[in-house]
């Protein structure tokens, strides 16, 4: 076998070949990194070029994210125009980025506190997120700056239900029903913040109109119920609810609030069978339970009673009607110091109720205190009985939440 001979420079081309291929390659990366560099200057420079004209377009064209940049390009390159702040914040609400939106429209606001037209897109940015004192807040200016702007009107009564500030809303959502009398989801947050309000006419007249609408509704002639109970017409809510019964049988809290118009006018036999279907149909309900103790303490059956009560304030620990019973059972078996820390419990849920005072003055009278009894006893002879049997409040312990996102 013979050995080949080495080329004398053969390595050394084979070597130059390599150099230029690779130097080739550096040339066209650094020639692509050139174009590309070039590529973003030029859209750089397109979009700090941007106009609000060109703006508007993009959003016309419904080029919405394309719109937003131009407009962040005209507030960069004049960060006093309010009107683009305001522009974008329009831009913003449309791609539903409200917290960014509502942030553009604070900005615009500062700079022009009276811009036309940013007080009602800023409140209605702030309700999209929720944020229902915001949201009033700015509606407010709205609606004083144009009481005849009836979207503003309404989205403030929407605002104000959605704080639980039923009264105020009550004021706004009341025109806008009646303006709109299709609008049935309208009037059922204007019944729900009368109910809430005890405005009960208000609810009466409102409900009866939903039930016009909807006569075999079920939660709708509860409701009626409850504003017929707040009015001290009972009877006539008894039949409410037994009409919801014979409507919808296994419609949450029905069988409750019948239960409990039983209870209210001693009824208890048939309080008793209302209570327990409610527990068939849900066996943690805290209220039916409670009011099922209190049957059994009434009937002279602390044992059942304290078991009940028990059970309910496992599953819910503020029912003031458990507390009251369990004082008053304790305070028979002399069990004192039980006695006296569920009677001031109950007092803590409510001191302007008087029974809780009552049963506290005996149990310092059994004691041996009698300044304390005498203290309790006063309170009791000042006290004024509220209107604590009323069903509102005891089926739930707020009306229905808002979804903001559902709000056109």
């Amino acid at each position: 076998m013979h050995n080949i001979p080495a080329q004398p420079g053969a390595g050394l081309a084979i070597g130059k070949i390599e150099s230029a291929g690779i130097s080739g390659m550096k040339i066209r990366k650094a020639e692509l990194v050139i174009i590309l560099i070039a590529l973003l200057s030029a859209v750089s420079a397109a979009a700090q070029a941007a106009s609000p004209q060109d703006a508007i377009a993009l959003e016309q064209q419904g080029k919405l994210p394309e719109a937003a940049q131009a407009w962040v390009a005209v507030t960069k390159r004049n960060p006093n125009d309010a009107a683009a702040f305001a522009s974008l914040g329009v831009v913003l609400s449309k791609e539903q980025k409200y917290l960014e939106a509502a942030s553009a429209y604070r900005r615009a606001l500062a700079l022009d506190p009276k811009l036309p037209g940013v007080q009602p897109n800023l409140g209605l940015a702030e309700f999209k997120q929720g944020q229902f004192p915001a949201a009033a807040a700015a509606l407010r200016v709205a609606v004083t700056s144009d009481p005849t702007n009836p979207q503003a009107s309404t989205l403030l009564g929407l605002s104000y239900y959605g704080e639980q500030q039923f009264a105020e809303a009550v004021k706004y959502l009341e025109p806008a029903a009646k303006s709109d009398p299709g609008n049935l989801e309208l009037y059922r947050l204007l019944a729900q913040s009368c109910l809430w309000a005890k405005n009960y006419p208000c609810a009466l007249e409102t409900f009866r109109q939903l039930l016009h609408q909807n006569p075999d509704s079920a939660p709708a002639h509860v409701l009626l119920g409850e504003a017929l109970d707040g009015l001290g017409r009972t009877q006539e809510a008894i039949s409410e609810f037994e009409t919801a019964a014979k409507i919808s049988p296994n419609e949450p809290n029905v069988h409750f609030g019948l239960g409990y118009l039983h209870w209210k006018t001693q009824q208890y036999d048939e309080a008793r069978k209302e209570f327990e279907r409610e527990l068939a149909l849900d066996s943690g309900h805290a209220q039916a339970l409670a009011y099922l103790g209190d049957i059994e303490w009434k009937n002279n059956h602390p044992d059942a009673a304290v078991s009940l009560l028990k059970q309910s304030l496992s599953i819910q620990k503020n029912l003031r009607i458990v507390y009251i019973d369990l004082g008053a059972i304790y305070l028979q078996q002399k069990d004192y110091k039980d006695a006296q820390t569920a009677l001031l419990r109950a007092v803590a849920l409510d001191p302007a109720l008087p029974d809780a005072h009552y049963q506290l003055g005996r149990l310092y009278q059994a004691l041996g205190k009698p300044a304390d009894a005498a203290k309790e006893l006063t309170k009791v002879k000042e006290l004024h009985k509220k209107a604590e049997d009323s069903l509102v409040g005891k089926i739930a312990s707020s009306p229905p939440a808002l979804n903001p996102s559902e709000t056109k």
